[in-house]
Formats: C-alpha cells, sequence, structure tokens
C-alpha cells in the first residue's frame, strides 16, 4: 500500500495549471531550464537513469496499469513532490490525444562533448540541424537499440529538450548521452578522437554494406530536405549510400540513420557497450 502524500489540485485556474502550460513553450523551458517528462515508460526510464525530477502531477482516473502508485512512491522517497490532479486539470497541462496521467518536471539535459565517456570502439551519431523532433526522438531510441556511446546534435534546429523529442525516443533520451555542439567544435573533437566520420550520400559508389564500420566512427545525417551540409560533406572519411530500388531516391533521415547504425552494430558481432543508465543520469546532473 502506497504511503506517500500529494499535494490535490482540481481547478484548471491554478497557478500551477497556468505555469505548466507555459512550459510548452520552448522559451519558457529555456528561461526556466526545464524539461517536461510525460508518459509511464518515458517517466521510469527517466528514473531508471538515475534523474531525480523536481515534480510529478498524476491524474489516477488516466492511469493505464497497475505499476503507476509504486513509481509514485518511490519518487516520493527519492523526496520528489507529488500533486493530485484532476482529470480536467491534468488534460490541460498534457499535451498527448490520450495521456496516461504522468507529468515529471525536471532540470534541462546538458551536456558537452567532454562528458562523452567513449568504449574502445565507440560508435557515435551526429545529427546535424535535423528540424523535427519526431526524428530526433526516432534517432535516439535506434542508437539506444545499437548500444550508441551518444548522439552529438550539431547545429540545433530542434530543441532536445523538446516534450515531443521525450515521446519520440519513449525515454530513451535519458539512456543514451546527448551532446549539443556546432559543427567546428565537433569535427575538431572527432578528429583529436581518431573517430572517422562516415556520411550517407547518393553521390557515391560505396555501398553502406561494403565500408569498414567495425572501427571507431561516427554516422553524420543532417537536415531532412537538404541532407549534410558542405562542411560534413567535404570532411567526411567515408561516404556510402543506402541503394534505393523504388521510385524514391532516399529514405527518412531516422529511417537511414538506422539502417546505417545496425549495419555497424552486424559488423562488430555485438552491441557495443556504453555507459549504464544510472552513470547517464550522474553525467547529466553535472
Amino acid at each position: 500500500m502506497s504511503d506517500f502524500r500529494s499535494t490535490e489540485i482540481s481547478s484548471v485556474a491554478n497557478q500551477r495549471i497556468k505555469d505548466l502550460v507555459k512550459l510548452r513553450n520552448r522559451s519558457q523551458r529555456k528561461k526556466q531550464n526545464l524539461l517536461l517528462i510525460e508518459g509511464y515508460r518515458e517517466l521510469t526510464r527517466a528514473l531508471a537513469s538515475g534523474l531525480v525530477p523536481k515534480e510529478i502531477y498524476f491524474c489516477t482516473e488516466l492511469f493505464l496499469g497497475e505499476n503507476e502508485p509504486s513509481v509514485l512512491q518511490g519518487a516520493y522517497d527519492n523526496g520528489v513532490k507529488l500533486f493530485s490532479l484532476s482529470k480536467s486539470a491534468f488534460k490541460k497541462i498534457s499535451y498527448r490525444d490520450r495521456p496516461d496521467g504522468l507529468i515529471a518536471i525536471a532540470d534541462q539535459i546538458g551536456l558537452s562533448l567532454d562528458d562523452l565517456e567513449l568504449s574502445e570502439n565507440p560508435l557515435l551519431i551526429i545529427a546535424e540541424a535535423i528540424e523535427k523532433p519526431g526524428n530526433l526522438g526516432t534517432i535516439l531510441r535506434s542508437a539506444d537499440a545499437v548500444g550508441a556511446d551518444g548522439v552529438i546534435v550539431c547545429d540545433k534546429t530542434t530543441d532536445i529538450n523538446n516534450p515531443n523529442v521525450v515521446r519520440a525516443s519513449t525515454g530513451t533520451l535519458f539512456t543514451v548521452p546527448v551532446v549539443e555542439a556546432d559543427s567546428a567544435e565537433t569535427l575538431a573533437w572527432l578528429k583529436s578522437k581518431g573517430i572517422k566520420i562516415l556520411a550517407a550520400t547518393p553521390h557515391t559508389d560505396n555501398l553502406y554494406t561494403d565500408v569498414k564500420l567495425d572501427q571507431p566512427c561516427a554516422i553524420a545525417v543532417g537536415a531532412e530536405q537538404y541532407g549534410l551540409s558542405e562542411t560534413w560533406m567535404e570532411q567526411a572519411d567515408l561516404k556510402v549510400k543506402i541503394p534505393m530500388a523504388g521510385v524514391a531516391d532516399s529514405l527518412n533521415v531516422a529511417t537511414a540513420t538506422t539502417v546505417l547504425m545496425f549495419e555497424a552494430a552486424r559488423q562488430r558481432k555485438f552491441i557495443p557497450p556504453r555507459i549504464s543508465g544510472e552513470k547517464v543520469g550522474e553525467v547529466m546532473r553535472k
């Protein structure tokens, strides 16, 4: 039986509800250095990584399972403030069509290149100017699946702390180290680490299955419409193409990235090791 205590909020006019609605705006999240985590799966993965939210808002009427109270109890035991909301109040702050009754507020993620702890044979993803939160979230999900050492977001156009990135990544934003850096800084860092840069382009004869990906490498992908910039294409050590048999001349950026990541994992014949979820949480809180 749960013995956590919570503050009840029933009115949509409550000031806390109004303040939470404002966090849908990127500028407000940045100003307050806050991140919204909505959903049972997303929140449990955040908690498992060692992240401790500031507050959790919940609505028992919207719970989809039986494990939510134990999640709340664990958070309460770690000093997290809990707020019990009416159905109408929760739906006011939710950004989902079908909310499942859990939203947490936490500090934003902000890692640097120096925070990355690389394995002996690192596999990294470079996401340059990715515009859609859904694509960035899917890239994170695939990076988690292959055990990538990290995802580096260069020249960002999408906020990694966007609630839709959290959602599309199904919480793997908290299990894969994510860094924001500019391209020049990242290129210099990769060179200093001896990490090869792989770029996908239709303008090459090299098939992605024919190049050596079982060495330290960074898979670089670019904006949905235009692909990688000339800066990254010129600096690439390896250029490959994914063959297309139909009328489409390219894949969605997240799909193409996933194909390349799993080929790298296949060649390595194992899932590359990376720092544990708990360690990721520790690094994020530095």
